[in-house]
């Protein structure tokens, strides 16, 4: 029988669709095991060869869970809310539920030739609405929910109001706003509805705000940092800039200690929890405020050198600064317009790395030193930014770079407070060793005598005191787009009211188009029915808004990071209507064993995920506070892209190795009009692009050479390769094996389509250890120790890699053991009947072909892994290298539990022995039991 791959592919495909086979179950007397890989943004391109790795890579180890005898849960689904199906909405037309359903199709079709061994029972869509209903529900329970210094967790916003009603809010310790008054029980019973309303949005967990945002004009949308490249944005590579703007918030700040702590226990990679630590960003210091002179105003900085504040000669505020328009004086008023307007076309991320750039403008204010009472200029620069600590810095340009650049650039003093002392950045760093000099009181004193000392003295003028600083700031949840989860959200007078969760989900409506209106309002303005009636809780026109019974909804969606944030939880339940996963299947799931996926999403998905899951154990809604207990970042596969060089302003095309010393422009062509010699097809890159139709070639020896470079695989360079045509000409198992065997999972390594015939013919020879012609050829007959020997070495071998990831080396040693195998032809179905489960995770196909074959009427999925007895691996006689004089002539096996006289005998007799004496007696033999012989003489 022919190992027809294709047929063999197609059939076990089928087989485990119609017979569930990966089902997992919340009720078993099995140990659970969770596998997780990030679930793909479903984009109309499809899946190249580098998209499968980590799932080709988590695939084999539920897999091998299966066989060790685990309840594994392996679920998939898509996250697929996004700004790519808006964008071709808005050039189309075409609504972005049906691109993405037939983006969607697309996936699971590529998804299921690969072979994986998901739970499809159990899939998950972001934009499905019976799961949107829940992200709905979990937004209001943050919005319902505050967070307790005391208790160190959320807590139900009613507790809070309590608290109000009883004692005011002056012994509160919550994670609010930093300007909430104080009040009160008086005060707070005397309060309108709408200015409680107004005091508790300062402590909810998801509140309304005015926030600096990234605004997208061209994309109509507020953008994340992360969707943000080089200052303009990600998709489109437009124009980004600062704007201030009403927006949901979330009070991920109030986790920032937990969030840090948290990362102690979790086996993630070191590299992916410090991104975390240096994003949370903690710092011990001081909050001090300086008064304005001729304003009844104060600027706060936190710093945390506070030692420093004698060496205080200008404070700069970030442009954005709510007190710029109020302090800066008519003269100065031009500039500082014209400053800010200009920085607010710069991105945070761009301001942050441009350190080089010196730029800034006076307000024409002046602060009050605290303890000096001497003026202090008040300047702005966009190197200090709104959202970070309070978006104003005391500069001590004699102890900080950029502040000592900033005064050199403007003439500013640096007055020096170490006097005697190395300035040097690395020796200032050095908090420990630093001594202040020539100031006020702390002449002498070490860093840690002298902050001790000034926040003393700051706390006894009112003007400071001692504070820990997160950089970690609340994440804006707004986006003005259509395509993403609604917001369960109408206005009663302008402030937000919760749609109660019985009449969840509030879905997307119908619009016209999907661009923001005429009046400039997100795309859900586009809606004619986008009205919550109060009686009928239902959806109406917005032409009914009376304001006392009809209200206006919501116009912002979420950003995509709400459906991902707990698509992990919802895997455990996916079709439980009445909550969001039963306390059952919780207690039973726990959390996440092993998750695979990008390290580009540590400050994004990782982080927001981390902080709802903790509020969500704060509510009792879930059994742990951490998802993921084991995470791997799987590296990329990288692309070979080719290149054809054009001379300048001519349709002249130059073969690589003619190039030379010449001026060229390299091009990206598609590698598909490229063969395994590096040679371009002309014709098929004349017929590429309409501005090459005319094209002249210099070539060498008749051909084309293009030049080769490895680059991130991508559309834009032409260097994809579609896992369809791997899957055609190879099989999906041949992906598999090749994709593994290509390095480490967590490196970086190209693709070379010429390298994965080796892995297929591999297959072609395990498949003959079973078949010849379409005669099967396993027998009953006992196998041989040789046998054994290296079935065994290939099942502990592939225990021990599996169990530490190492997946490339698993590979090869199943070539080694199948090349071992053909060579002693065993065809002893006590050796290949247990090395077709062993392969059963890599090659799921070719392994239940050969299970079945043997006689099995079950999915090898559900096979036992066999058993590593190391008896077999035991030697029992030694290789002796046979030397003469000391040079090793032959080598001789002789059993181990020889003596020392019998091993002298046996090798004194042998043939080759005697040929090499030549007929002359030896002066003595040397015989290290178990080592050597040398026959001396």
């Amino acid at each position: 029988m022919k190992y027809n791959f294709n047929e063999i592919e197609a059939k076990w495909q089928e087989y485990w669709a119609k017979n569930q086979t990966f089902k997992a179950e919340n009720h078993s007397d099995k140990p659970k095991f969770y596998v997780l890989d990030m679930f793909p943004y479903p984009s109309g391109a499809g899946l190249h060869v580098g998209h499968p790795l980590g799932y080709i890579a988590s695939d084999i180890y539920a897999r091998y869970k299966r066989h060790k005898g685990f309840n594994v849960l392996h679920p998939m689904g898509y996250d697929s809310f996004g700004l790519p199906a808006e964008q071709y909405a808005i050039q189309t037309g075409q609504h972005p539920a049906i691109t993405t359903e037939a983006n969607i199709k697309r996936y699971r079709e590529q998804l299921d030739q690969i072979g994986f061994s998901f739970d499809w029972s159990r899939e998950v869509r972001t934009s499905d609405p019976d799961f949107y209903r829940w992200t709905q529900w979990i937004f209001i329970q943050l919005f319902d929910s505050w967070y307790n210094k005391e208790s160190d967790k959320a807590e139900p916003i009613s507790s809070l109001t309590q608290k109000f009603e009883k004692e005011g809010n002056e012994a509160v310790q919550a994670a609010c706003d930093e300007n909430t008054p104080v009040f009160t029980a008086e005060q707070w019973h005397a309060f309108t509805s709408e200015e409680k309303e107004e005091l508790l949005l300062k402590y909810r967990l998801t509140y309304l705000a005015d926030t600096e945002v990234n605004w997208c004009p061209a994309l109509g949308t507020v953008l994340a940092n992360d969707e943000i490249v080089n200052g303009v944005s990600e998709r489109g590579g437009h124009p980004v800039e600062r704007k201030k703007m009403k927006q949901w918030n979330m009070r991920i700040s109030a986790y920032a200690e937990r969030l840090l702590q948290g990362l102690d226990k979790l086996d993630w990679p070191e590299p992916l929890k410090e991104i975390q630590r240096n994003w949370i960003g903690k710092s011990i210091g001081a909050q001090v405020t300086f008064d304005l002179k001729d304003y009844d105003e104060t600027i706060s900085v936190f710093t945390t050198r506070p030692d420093t504040i004698f060496g205080v000669s200008f404070m700069t505020l970030a442009p954005e600064h709510e007190l710029v328009e109020k302090i800066t004086t008519p003269a100065q008023k031009e500039a500082v317009d014209a400053y800010v307007k200009a920085t607010a076309k710069r991105s945070e991320r761009e301001r942050m790395a441009d350190v080089k750039t010196i730029t800034g403008v006076f307000t024409g204010a002046y602060a009050e030193h605290p303890f000096t009472k001497e003026p202090v200029p008040v300047w702005i620069g966009d190197y200090v930014l709104a959202g970070y600590g309070t978006g104003a810095v005391m500069a001590v340009p004699c102890g900080d770079q950029r502040d000592h650049d900033f005064a050199r650039h403007f003439n500013l003093p640096v007055p020096n407070i170490f006097e005697g002392v190395d300035t040097s950045e690395e020796a200032f760093a050095d908090k420990e060793n630093t001594v202040i000099t020539n100031s006020m009181f702390l002449n002498g004193m070490d860093h840690k005598s002298a902050t001790k000392r000034v926040i003393k003295a700051l706390e006894e003028i009112g003007k400071g005191y001692g504070k820990i600083n997160y950089r970690l700031r609340d994440a804006v949840f707004s986006r003005q787009r259509y395509w993403g989860e609604p917001f369960p959200v109408y206005y009663v007078n302008g402030m937000p009211r919760m749609i109660d969760e019985k009449h969840l989900p509030l879905q997307l409506p119908e619009v016209e188009k999907y661009l923001p209106t005429e009046s400039g309002e997100p795309p859900l303005g586009n809606a004619a029915e986008w009205a919550w009636d109060t009686t009928k809780n239902e959806v109406v026109s917005n032409s009914l808004v009376d304001n006392e019974q009809v209200f206006p909804l919501e116009l912002n969606t979420m950003p995509g990071w709400a459906g991902s944030s707990w698509y992990f939880n919802r895997y455990m339940d996916a079709g439980n209507s009445e909550t969001f996963a039963s306390q059952e299947a919780l207690n039973y799931w726990k959390d996440v064993d092993l998750y695979i996926g990008g390290s580009e999403h540590a400050t994004g998905h990782l982080l927001y995920s981390r902080f709802w899951q903790k509020f969500m154990f704060d509510r009792n809604w879930l059994p742990v506070d951490e998802y993921a207990r084991k995470l791997i970042n799987q590296g990329m596969i990288l692309g070979t892209s080719a290149f054809v060089y054009r001379l300048p302003e001519q349709n002249v095309f130059v073969s690589k190795n003619l190039v030379a010393e010449r001026e060229v422009q390299p091009i990206h062509v598609d590698v598909s009009m490229v063969n395994a010699s590096d040679e371009l097809d002309i014709e098929a890159f004349r017929s590429w692009r309409p501005e090459f139709a005319e094209a002249d070639f210099e070539l060498e020896d008749g051909k084309y050479v293009v030049g080769r470079e490895v680059e991130k695989m991508s559309k834009s360079k032409y260097n994809v390769v579609n896992p369809d045509d791997i899957c055609r000409q190879y099989g999906a198992d041949t992906l598999r094996l090749y994709e593994m065997f290509l390095g480490p999972l967590e490196q970086a390594k190209p693709w070379n389509t010429a390298g994965i015939s080796g892995v297929h013919n591999f297959l072609k020879k395990l498949w003959r250890l079973y078949f010849k012609g379409d005669e099967m050829i396993v027998t009953d007959e006992k196998a041989s120790k040789e046998n054994l020997k290296s079935l065994h070495k290939a099942i502990k071998k592939a225990e021990d890699d599996i169990e530490n990831f190492s997946f490339n080396t698993t590979v090869s040693n199943f070539m080694i053991c199948v090349n071992e195998l053909s060579a002693q032809d065993c065809h002893s179905r006590e050796v290949l009947e247990p090395l077709s489960v062993i392969i059963a995770p890599y090659a799921p196909h070719i392994a239940e072909e050969l299970w079945a074959a043997l006689g099995h009427d079950t999915s090898v999925a559900h096979a036992a892994f066999p058993e590593f007895k190391a008896e077999y691996l035991v030697e029992d006689t030694k290789n002796y290298p046979i030397s003469f004089n000391g040079k090793m002539r032959f080598t001789l096996e002789l059993p181990l539990d020889m003596s020392r006289e019998e091993i002298e005998k046996t090798v004194l007799e042998n043939e080759k022995t005697q040929a090499q004496l030549e007929g002359r007696t030896p002066e003595k033999v040397i015989v290290v039991p178990g080592k050597i012989v040398n026959i001396v003489g």
